[in-house]
This record gives C-alpha cells, structure tokens and sequence, in this order.
C-alpha cells in the first residue's frame, strides 16, 4: 500500500493494522459500521492553516469538495471564507457560525432568492457569472441598503490538462464570460454603469478541477494580465483545481507550491504587487484527509476473466470512478502494508454493471467475505457527490483527533429515506 495515500496520522503498527489520528480504523468500523467516511480532523487543520499561510486571509475553501457543519466551522475557524455555490451551501456554512462577510457566492444560474439571501446577509463577495445574473442583482440590490461587493468570472481560453467534465475555463463553457469573445470586457463595462448599486472589486478564473501541472497556472495568470491590470482592480482571484494523488504513481504540488507559482506569475505578467491574490482550494485540502472503510460481502471468481468483490457500499458513497474512470488504490485494514498480488475488482452493491470503485484493485491474496476493505483520497467528491440510489442509505462521517472519534454526519437511516415522500 503506497502509504502517501493515507492521512496525515496514519500509522501501521507491527502486526499490519491501520489506526488514524489513535483511533484503531478496526474498532471505529465495529462500533460505527460500515460504509463509512474516516476523515483525519488535525490533518483538515494542517492543510486549512497551509492554504491561509499561503495565499492569506482571502483565500475560501471551495465547500462543494466535502461540506457539513463541523467542515464548515473547521475551514472557518482555521481563518478560511467559505466558497458556496449554491442556497444549499450557503444555508449550511451559516448554520455552522460562518459570518456572511467571510462567504464567496459562485454559481452559473443564482436565483433571486439566492442572491437576496446573499445580499440580506452581507455575504463577502459574489462571483458574477451572466449578463442576466448583473440584472438581477441590479434590481435586487436597489431594494437594500447594502452594496454588493462582486467578481466577474472570466474564462481566459485555458484548456487545462484534466478530464473534460472538470474543464472550465476553456471559452466552451457553461461558466463565466469569455476574454475572446469580449464578454468579459462589456460585463465590466455594464458593473461599472454609473448608479449601479453593485461594487466591481475583482476578476476571478477557475481552469478546471484535479489539475497536476502548474504551468497551466502559469498560462492562465498570462491570458488573465493583459485584462486584469488596467482595470486597477484590488482582487484577482486564480480559483481552485489543485488536484490530490490518488494511486500509486500520481505526484501533486502541495497548496504552497501552487501559491508561489502563482505569484510568481503575476509578477512576471506585470500584475502590481498589491494587488490580493486568492484561491479557492477544495480538494487539495480535504482529499487525502479521508479513507472510505467498507465490509467485503461477495468474492466471485469468474476463470479468465476476472474476479469481482463485492463490498457494501459503491457509486453511491464514490460516483467518481462512474462519472471520470478515476482510480483508486485499495487495502486490508487489518493487513494494510501487506503484499497485495491479487488483481480483483472492486464493485458496490448497486444494479448496475458500471457500479465499480477500483476497477483493477491490488489486494492481499488473503483477503476474505467479511473483511475490512479502505480506499484512501475519499475526502473530496465522495460524501458531497453521495446519492441514495437503489434507497441505500448514506454513509455516516467520521472525525478522529488525538485518539477520540466523534460522528459529524450520522449514517442515514431507512426512515430518513421517507422523510420527504408524501
């Protein structure tokens, strides 16, 4: 097991059983069951304090990555703002003691009650996606007494090297106004119309999701100067995509790095030294901090052509690996350092072929109906991406810190999946 992977407070002791943060991962499954989501709380802190010491207080944590109240205190108290892209997100972060003033409003198509909800609020700053979203907000905004403080999203023409459901800030976009186009430039023009009670503070570009090159960084500070800088604003904002190693082989820049490329980028393209520069990192900080624990229920060997294993979870707790092919690595809990020869696959419980987690899985050769299976770098886009397909009931979150554990989302029970029917 390439233990890279695993969380921060990872140890394997001599007989081959993992535990996080002191929590014997074993014990934690017994008592909680399974599936179940393991996040490492102090390694969540390590990265929330890395990303501020790095890009300072402006940056948000982009909370579509992994989202619940205790996520959103954390991120808060570590002194990130809260990315929100939805009323969803944004009623979430709220709950959990976030002042509105440290919230980022994004979202392609906000509705008038999001955007009041924002306004009423004094949320931080909202990200501005459309010509009808500057209608709307100037309509809305001429009925309060606060001044919307905003961004204008910019695609800067940059095809990041990532999966194509993840690229956003080539000019086909669902997002943002193009630079090639001139849309960028007249949704500016229409922000600055004398007696709008909207406030033009910045440009904000987001590239893409699970990006490994920091020359496409580069590029995009490079397409976004010619712009950004006689405009005289005081933000600019780069978005996330900072991507996480998921299997053996994969190699990431960590959040600081990614930073000061960054700067050095816009120093390079003559962007003034004052200017805030900010992020929105999401995976980067919540990825590697989880490991999905599952029971394996079924091994069934078909000769030449595979074996499958059956495990009590699937695309419904990781729909990742169903909608961007994107791999996994997997282990014993109880034999996590042990040799892994055997080649299976690793398939949930749901009524569908393409219902596969790790689709050629290293195991121990041992491996058995009833044992604990883990993959690790489900911290992001696991739980925030969980359905109730086939109404099999969400997984529970897990924090664990200095040897305790404490349940953040409890696991949805077969009650809760009426909750809503009339």
């Amino acid at each position: 097991m390439p233990t890279h992977l695993l969380p921060d407070g990872a140890v394997i002791d001599a007989s081959g059983r993992l535990s996080i943060a002191g929590v014997d991962l074993l014990n934690l499954c017994e008592e909680f069951g399974t599936p179940v989501f393991v996040y490492d709380e102090e390694h969540l802190r390590r990265r929330c304090r890395e990303a501020v010491d790095a890009w300072g207080r402006g940056v948000a944590y982009a909370s579509k990555a992994f989202l619940c109240r205790a996520m959103a205190r954390l991120a808060h108290e570590e002194g990130m703002a809260i990315d929100v892209s939805t009323g969803g997100e944004l009623h979430v972060a709220l709950a959990a003691g976030v002042p509105g003033g440290r919230l980022v409003l994004h979202g392609n198509n906000k509705s008038d009650a999001e955007l009041v909800r924002a306004l009423d609020i004094g949320v931080g700053r909202i990200v501005v996606d459309s010509f009808d979203e500057i209608d709307r907000l100037d309509r809305l905004a001429l009925g309060t007494s606060r001044r919307a403080q905003v961004l204008v999203r910019v695609t800067p023409g940059i095809e990041a090297h990532t999966h194509e459901y993840v690229m956003t800030g080539q000019d086909d976009s669902k997002f943002g106004f193009s630079l090639a186009s001139g849309a960028a430039a007249e949704a500016v023009a229409r922000l600055r119309q004398a007696g709008t009670p909207v406030e033009l503070v910045g440009v904000h570009a987001h590239i893409g999701s699970q990006i490994f090159a920091l020359d496409s960084f580069e590029k995009a500070v490079a397409a976004l100067a010619g712009f950004f800088s006689p405009l005289g604003l005081p933000e600019l904002c780069i978005g996330g995509g900072l991507g996480a190693a998921y299997v053996t082989g994969d190699s990431v820049p960590s959040i600081t790095e990614w930073a000061a490329t960054v700067r050095a980028a816009a120093a390079a393209a003559g962007i003034r030294p004052e200017v805030c520069l900010t992020a929105e990192p999401g995976r980067a900080v919540v990825a590697a901090a989880a490991v999905t624990c599952y029971t394996v229920g079924t091994i069934k060997d078909i000769p030449g052509l595979r074996t499958f294993l059956s495990v009590d979870g699937g695309m419904s707790d990781n729909p990742r690996p169903v909608l961007y092919g994107s791999g996994y690595e997997a282990f014993l809990v109880r034999a996590t350092d042990a040799p892994r020869p055997r080649t299976v696959t690793v398939v949930g419980k749901h009524c569908e072929s393409g219902d596969v987690i790790v689709r050629d899985a290293q195991v121990p050769a041992h491996i058995a109906v009833g044992d604990v299976l883990a993959t690790p770098v489900t911290g992001a886009y696991g739980h925030s991406m969980a359905s109730t397909y086939n109404k099999v009931p969400r997984p529970p979150v897990v924090f664990v810190r200095d040897g305790t554990s404490r349940v953040v989302v409890r696991r949805e029970s077969f009650h809760d999946l009426l909750a809503l029917d009339e």
